[in-house]
Formats: C-alpha cells, sequence, structure tokens
C-alpha cells in the first residue's frame, strides 16, 4: 500500500516532465544548430534565421509534415559532399512575409572550421530536406545528375522544386518540379 502511494507521485511527475519535454519544446529545438555553425551564420548572415513551422501557411505546415514528419522546414543535416563531415543545408530567411528573402546554403565543416557557400536566393518561404542519391532529371529531361552522394532539395512547397548535387569538382542543379 505504501508503495503504491509513492509510485503514483514518482509516477506523475515523470509524466509531466517527460511531456514538456517532447510536447513542450520549442520549435526552435528542432531548428537548432550546432552552436559553432551558429555562431558562423549569425556572423555572417546577421539578420537571417532558419525557416520555422511558424513560417509556413497552415496548408505548408500540413504538407511538410505529411512528407518529412516533425522535422525543422529550414534545416536539414545531409552529408552532401559524400566525406562524412558534417554538413548543413539551411533555407535562411529575412523580412516578413511579402517581403520576405529566402537563401539556400550550404555549410560544410572543414579543417579551418565552417565553410558556407550560398547556392541560391529566392522570395518566399522556400524549404530544404536531403534526398538519396540517385538519378535526377529535369522537367525537360534534358539534364540528368547521376548523384553519388546524397542531395539536397530546396522547393517551394506545391509550387517547385530543384535539386542539388556535389560532383566531385562543382554543385549541380535541376529544377525537378514547377
Amino acid at each position: 500500500m505504501r508503495l503504491r502511494f509513492f509510485l503514483i507521485p514518482v509516477c506523475t511527475l515523470y509524466l509531466v516532465v517527460f511531456a514538456h519535454t517532447v510536447l513542450g519544446a520549442p520549435a526552435q529545438g528542432i531548428c537548432a544548430l550546432p552552436s559553432s555553425l551558429q555562431d558562423e551564420v549569425s556572423k555572417k548572415y546577421p539578420a537571417a534565421r532558419p525557416v520555422s513551422m511558424e513560417d509556413l501557411s497552415e496548408e505548408d505546415r500540413q504538407l511538410f509534415r505529411k512528407d518529412h514528419g516533425i522535422r525543422c522546414p529550414g534545416v536539414a543535416r545531409v552529408d552532401f559532399y559524400g566525406d562524412g563531415k558534417p554538413t548543413w543545408a539551411l533555407v535562411l530567411i529575412t523580412g516578413e512575409n511579402l517581403k520576405r528573402k529566402a537563401v539556400l546554403v550550404v555549410a560544410h565543416q572543414g579543417e579551418q572550421g565552417w565553410e558556407t557557400h550560398a547556392l541560391e536566393t529566392t522570395d518566399g518561404t522556400p524549404v530544404v530536406w536531403g534526398e538519396s542519391p540517385g538519378k535526377y532529371e529535369d522537367l525537360d529531361g534534358k539534364k540528368t545528375i547521376h548523384a553519388s552522394s546524397p542531395v539536397i532539395v530546396f522547393a517551394g512547397l506545391e509550387s517547385w522544386a530543384v535539386v542539388y548535387a556535389w560532383t566531385g569538382k562543382a554543385v549541380e542543379k535541376v529544377q525537378v518540379s514547377d
């Protein structure tokens, strides 16, 4: 009997802490970057921040969650260069809604720290994710990329999508939907 009176409060406390940690975690948690990368991004893009779920319309949130679950729409860890070193694809935004600008950045941790490269800029609030190596063909069927390492997909949901791949020498891209 005593054990029961002891276990009920302990289990209740555990459930409250667990639920707060999992369900009450701020959305920024899933969009958090390693602190050294956050420092580098803050220096190069001082007014920018990664796209979060709150930046998407309700319809776009549902579309993104359907295919990607609870991942961050503006941050994707992907072995883009195929070397196993930490690499992140980021969609950094500035401005508000109608005047929003977005830049796709790939950040790769090298021997001297983080190297960042802007791959594309656009208006609006696009998202990013990684895909497996493979064959990617453009809309016209005129250009094909055979990616030997994972690729970055940069997309305006229900609008357009561009695949970026590292060839070993340069970044190539193909528009896969419009």
